[in-house]
């Protein structure tokens, strides 16, 4: 994973969740039949190298796109 001009190795299984959207407040118009409810937000623990502290990094993918977002990162509790 690339973040801050440097590769961050994932160092245990990322956690899946879902969150729900109110999507009418983001968007006008929504094609029929899409799954617009549901965002796919992925809990990812990094580190820069084998003895660097483990850093915990929130990731969202909006609906109806193939990208991500990295809503925040913070110090492994």
């Amino acid at each position: 994973m690339r973040y801050d001009g440097h590769i961050w190795g994932v160092a245990a299984d990322p956690v899946r969740r879902y969150e729900r959207e109110s999507w009418w407040e983001n968007q006008t118009r929504v094609p029929a039949g899409a799954a617009v409810v549901d965002v796919t937000i992925w809990q990812v623990q990094v580190q820069l190298h084998g003895g660097a502290p483990l850093r915990t990094m929130q990731l969202r993918q909006p609906a109806m796109t193939d990208h991500w977002i990295l809503t925040s990162i913070d110090d492994a509790a």
